[in-house]
């Protein structure tokens, strides 16, 4: 790996952070284990602070910044959950926030964003429109930009996840989560790598989105272009620093459909009364797609988020 990441990163980050967040609970649900014909534990970041376990990463980003960064402020580039994060922490640590979204970032999470505190700044829905928009806020501020994943600190937040998972339930022999730019993923496989017992790591994601798919196999980083999948949260590309951890420690990644997904986040919205949203069913829809990879074994599934955009969901009601 070309990055230094060690077991002190993690755990001094989960030191860090834990006055912040929730330590979430692990679910099971029997029907799901007979389906799949495993023993599945959730790991519910639905019910993390602003709906998703970014506010892990974000957290220990912004109490990294030094004193001088602190003043600025902090500014990043998000579909919704980063951004939510990013100005949560830096609420709660008294700082502005500036966030860059796509204008087809769903309204529930701008108005999240905007309700922390934080100023949103849209833009076309495109990794270079954000990156352009990005370092205009940047010049203008002076904010301090937190990368959503590639970022070693928000990786070593992300990955406090996995390690709680790990301390929760004994003798996992695999963990599955979603993939989008790989600050989870990432995290994920070296909480595994370092506290766990031979447990490997899986990913799910979007078939209409399949870049780290693609990179994954072709051992090079392939970006995604225009994506366009109910998984508003998984749309973007891996980076060079999560890339080559998850190229190294993670098993595979499973591709699923738009039905799939959809079809797992009913299944745990009716049979676990879990409001999950899309991109987090990701993980459950990979994990039922391949029962035959994880038959017979205790498997951690990662749910990322549940911000759901409610008014879409029921505009005909």
């Amino acid at each position: 790996m070309n990055i230094t990441f060690l077991p002190i990163d993690i755990e001094k980050a989960h030191q860090r952070i834990a006055p912040f967040i929730h330590k979430t609970p692990i679910f099971t649900n029997a029907f799901l284990n007979n389906w799949v014909g495993a023993e599945l534990f959730f790991k519910p970041e639905n019910l993390q602070k602003v709906g998703a376990f970014k506010a892990r990463g974000a957290m220990n980003a912004v109490l990294n910044l030094r004193e001088a960064e602190r003043k600025n402020g902090v500014a990043t580039h998000s579909s919704g959950n980063h951004g939510q994060a990013l100005a949560w922490a830096a609420a709660q640590n008294k700082i502005p926030a500036f966030v860059v979204m796509p204008s087809n970032s769903p309204q529930v999470k701008i108005d999240a964003v905007r309700g922390y505190g934080a100023e949103v700044i849209l833009c076309e829905p495109t990794l270079q429109a954000r990156e352009e928009t990005l370092a205009e806020v940047v010049a203008k501020t002076g904010a301090t930009f937190i990368h959503p994943y590639n970022n070693v600190q928000v990786m070593a937040g992300q990955a406090t996840c996995a390690k709680e998972l790990l301390e929760q339930i004994e003798g996992l022999n695999a963990i599955v989560a979603p993939v989008s730019g790989g600050g989870l993923l990432s995290g994920t496989a070296l909480s595994a790598h370092y506290f766990g017992k031979n447990v490997r790591v899986f990913a799910g994601e979007p078939a209409l989105a399949n870049d780290a798919k693609q990179s994954f196999d072709a051992g090079k980083i392939i970006p995604s272009t225009n994506p366009n999948t109910v998984a508003d949260g998984l749309r973007t590309s891996l980076g060079d620093k999560t890339f080559p951890i998850i190229k190294e420690l993670v098993v595979d990644i499973f591709t699923v459909t738009e039905d799939e997904i959809l079809a797992a986040m009913r299944l745990v919205w009716e049979r676990m009364k879990l409001v999950i949203e899309p991109s987090a069913a990701v993980s459950l829809a990979a994990v039922i797609k391949h029962k035959k990879q994880f038959a017979g074994q205790r498997v951690g599934v990662i749910f990322t988020g549940g911000n759901v955009e409610l008014n879409k969901m029921f505009a005909n009601i």
